[in-house]
């Protein structure tokens, strides 16, 4: 029974890329005579050469131990009917600190003029590649010869980052670009489901986003280019100690299998709250990435809609405040956690209180907005940006936006109000596994948006539409199941959002399961 259903599943994916052949050859050279695009894309193998520590849990205790799938930086290069040009890159790594970001661009800027808005840089945040430069140091045991090996590969990755985007641009040719939506139904909000309860098959809970935004690139004769595609889900399944891309990393293989000479591209969503469950397994790993590509190529044969060759690019920092830093008697405190990460964090930023450091109120936060052809919003935030951001935003500026997260900087978590006003991990506690002084202050979500409809309304008008005008709301959030966000507008309450950072971070020694970032 098994095996026939086996071989039924396999009928039906061969129907489905039949199907998608042909949706190419239908579509593809039709748009050519009204979209001329240009596109390029290329890929640099990033996988470190000698072992070294892995990024994403403070639970490991040693190094790698061999390759279980190659890392990727890959970069697609676009040129739009004007000749104004634009690259995304994506990358199988945990994120990129704002330092690494900032070197890239400079280095695109000098080689390519490529401006800064014109620049997106993604990552998979898969929790099996390397730790990078000044990332996450407090929560890793560290030692020198570490720390080496980390800025020797974090140089020799600014350099291929740089080159993958050289080589792209190099290869551009006439493309179309077309955009569709599918939907992946493994993330479940990590928040509101244990793993124990979902492997039981008790009725999961809580907002999670399930819809899988497609990228289409497609040479003049119809042939695939390129395939971008994300999703908002931790890529978590694995804790290994083999490099490895996770779910994203086999779904993109998978993809260009079922599509023999184009390249795929994957993107992390606002998944900061949601993990693949249940997880930890290599077979597991390949489900979910079979679940993924399946779901883009339905996108690919049924929802396709043509882009015509317009971009329009934006990109601001913001500065978010952060509450006021524990005392001196609260860091004290910590370093006597029983937790190694915790008394990491707390004894440094002791030695920097006593040397007179003052804690910055504020962080540089990135966000960015591209708009392709006259419709599809493409909005990149910084750091681990729950889902309540990509809900909200679509509830405010429409279903079909694609919502990206750990884009070109990745500096903790950003919870929404009520995260924030829940406190828990993502809410009160992540801030200082990446570094952080303190938690963030209450206005946090406010900003952000606001900032997005500031962007969005700054890109020159679409034909025969006005401005976006944002509604105002606050998400608390229902499933998204792909083509129509269904959410709800409530007040959240602020009464806890007004604690002390000292409060929320002495709860963290309630907490002492492994972390996970």
């Amino acid at each position: 029974m098994l095996r026939n259903y086996r071989v039924i599943l396999c009928v039906a994916r061969q129907i489905l890329l039949t199907c998608v052949a042909l949706c190419f050859s239908a579509t593809a050279v039709a748009e050519i005579r009204s979209a001329p695009w240009k596109a390029g894309v290329a890929r640099v193998k990033i996988t470190p050469v000698e072992s070294m520590w892995m990024a994403g849990y403070a639970a490991r205790t040693h190094s790698s131990e061999g390759v279980l799938q190659d890392l990727w930086v890959k970069a697609l290069a676009l040129e739009d009917g004007a000749g104004g040009r634009a690259v995304i890159v994506t990358s199988d790594l945990l994120g990129l600190p704002r330092n690494l970001s900032e070197q890239v661009c400079a280095r695109l800027q000098q080689k390519l003029e490529l401006r800064r808005e014109a620049v997106m840089l993604t990552t998979s945040h898969t929790h099996s590649g390397p730790v990078l430069r000044d990332a996450l140091y407090d929560i890793y045991p560290l030692d020198a010869e570490q720390l080496a090996k980390i800025e020797a590969y974090s140089q020799q990755l600014e350099t291929q980052m740089v080159e993958a985007v050289e080589m792209a641009f190099a290869r551009l040719e006439p493309a179309t670009l077309a955009t569709g939506m599918g939907n992946a139904g493994f993330a479940i909000n990590r928040r509101n489901n244990t793993e124990k309860d979902v492997e039981e098959g008790k009725p999961v809970k809580g907002p999670v986003d399930h819809s899988v935004p497609v990228l289409r690139v497609s040479r003049s004769n119809g042939e695939l280019l390129a395939i971008v595609f994300g999703y908002a889900c931790h890529n978590t399944t694995l804790d290994s100690y083999q490099w490895s891309g996770d779910y994203a990393g086999f779904a993109q293989d998978d993809l260009e299998k079922d599509h023999p000479g184009a390249t795929s591209l994957f993107f992390a969503g606002c998944g900061a709250d949601a993990n693949p469950i249940p997880r930890r397994s290599v077979a597991l790993c390949e489900k979910y990435g079979r679940q993924l590509a399946d779901a883009v190529n339905h996108a690919l044969a049924n929802s396709m809609k043509p882009l015509d060759a317009k971009m329009e690019a934006a990109f601001s920092r913001i500065n978010l405040r952060l509450a006021p830093p524990p005392s001196r008697e609260e860091l004290i405190a910590r370093t006597k956690s029983e937790t190694d990460w915790i008394r990491r964090w707390a004894r440094r930023m002791l030695a920097e209180m006593e040397e007179g450091k003052q804690f910055a109120p504020t962080y540089p936060y990135p966000v960015q907005v591209w708009r392709l052809g006259n419709r599809q919003l493409w909005i990149a935030l910084g750091g681990e940006v729950v889902v309540d951001y990509a809900l909200r935003l679509k509830h405010e500026l429409g279903d079909s936006i694609w919502a990206t997260a750990y884009a070109n900087d990745v500096m903790a978590y950003i919870p929404s109000v009520r995260v924030l006003n829940e406190g828990g991990y993502e809410g009160a506690r992540s801030m200082m596994v990446y570094g952080l002084p303190s938690v963030w202050d209450a206005t946090i979500e406010e900003h952000i948006v606001r900032e997005v409809h500031r962007l969005v309304n700054g890109l020159k008008p679409r034909h025969n539409q006005s401005k976006v005008e944002g509604r105002k709301s606050k998400v608390t959030g229902q499933r998204v199941t792909g083509h129509r966000s269904q959410v709800t507008a409530s007040q959240v309450g602020r009464s806890q959002v007004g604690r002390s950072a000292s409060q929320m971070l002495l709860e963290v020694s309630c907490d002492l399961r492994p972390v996970t970032f």
